[in-house]
């Protein structure tokens, strides 16, 4: 899972890629700061692990993970090439969604490249910059496609109705993702990787008081919630300074920090667990002495493709899947326990996987 942070300048951006990753990005108080998009890998918290590896007496546990892709902060005109804009826009093609960090506080010593706190406003100033460049790419495309689809070739006269009808959505200055498409057109849609097509999770940025004082509602989460609705999208409500700070810490320091701010999880968890819902995503398991594993897979794969996450090979030479829930196997306590019961079952081409099935893969190649 590769998630791009957006956002305008001064927002939060690295502060939070900082907490998240512990890469150590510059974060200071001017625009620009992030210029080439900092990468950090990290680790999707998955308590199944811990349980698995006890079981099974593991050498090691190997978690999925999920990169953060930091990128430049954009102002308005990026999409004509302010600021970095043109920079921003091509790295946020190389990622399956964005996660847009929008400043919900008030700090007169953060500037704020608008002058005001202003949420969005701040939203619609970045959504108008990639609408402005999808409108652009889908210009080029149209132009490219018109004499084709006059000659009356079929497909070109459908993909040009189809492009059609985005522009439109595109010039009343809404995201292609707002759209309600059949299969066949979303799979068009995909190939002209229009950045508003893309699935966003709005993460609000609120600060170290409003957070302990337990105002994790306040007047701007409010609007950003109810923006995020009318588009279908989701809204985490994050501190990024209290998020750095529980970064630095270690496991048994970071649950005190938590249990004393009143925070269920940390501020990573939910980003990673709403960007699974996002993008529909699961995770299946493998287990023996040698490791445990989380896989990470869409919702709805078959299991000879869930297969081919550990090697093409086992995908192509797929005989069964020797499947148990993760459920039943620690309800019974061991693998010899489960198969005495019977939860053991044998799974062929057809079996679409479940979140916290543990498999072995059976395959001759």
């Amino acid at each position: 899972m590769k998630l791009g942070i957006v956002g305008l300048p001064n927002v939060g951006k690295s502060t939070l890629f900082n907490a998240i990753t512990n890469a150590g990005a510059e974060a200071a108080n001017y625009p620009f700061c992030t210029i080439e998009p900092n990468v950090g890998v990290v680790t999707v918290p998955d308590k199944r692990l811990n349980v698995l590896e006890e079981i099974y007496k593991s050498k090691k546990k190997v978690y999925a993970s999920v990169e953060f892709y930091d990128i430049a902060g954009l102002v308005r005109g990026a999409s004509k090439g302010e600021g970095l804009g043109n920079k921003f826009l091509s790295h946020i093609r190389e990622v399956e969604a964005i996660l847009h960090v929008v400043r919900c506080f008030d700090d007169p010593n953060v500037v704020h490249v608008e002058g005001s706190v202003d949420p969005i406003r701040d939203i619609e100033t970045i959504s108008l910059e990639l609408v402005f460049s999808d409108m652009e790419v889908l210009d080029r495309r149209m132009e490219k496609n018109n004499k084709l689809a006059k000659s009356g070739d079929k497909k070109a006269k459908y993909e040009q109705e189809l492009m059609e009808q985005i522009k439109v959505r595109l010039e009343s200055g809404k995201p292609v993702r707002t759209m309600e498409l059949n299969d066949e057109d979303a799979e068009f849609v995909r190939g002209l990787f229009l950045l508003t097509s893309k699935p966003v999770l709005y993460a609000a940025n609120i600060s170290e008081d409003d957070l302990m004082s337990g105002n994790l509602d306040n007047d701007y989460v409010k609007k950003v919630k109810e923006y995020a609705a009318n588009e279908n999208s989701e809204v985490v409500v994050i501190s990024g300074k209290i998020e750095e700070e529980l970064s630095s810490l270690d496991e048994e320091e970071k649950k005190e920090m938590l249990k004393e701010y009143g925070i269920e999880e940390p501020g990573l968890d939910k980003l990673i667990h709403a960007g699974y819902k996002l993008l529909g995503l699961m995770s299946y398991l493998t287990a023996g002495q040698q490791e445990v594993r989380a896989w990470t897979i869409k919702i709805g794969t078959k299991a000879p493709e869930a297969a081919g996450k550990i090697h093409s090979d086992i995908e192509k030479g797929f005989i069964r899947a020797e499947v148990i829930s993760y459920d039943k196997l620690v309800e019974c306590g061991s693998e010899a326990a489960a198969k005495e019961k019977g939860y053991y079952r044998l799974e062929g081409k057809e079996y679409i996987m479940k979140d916290g099935d543990i498999v072995q893969f059976r395959f001759n190649v």
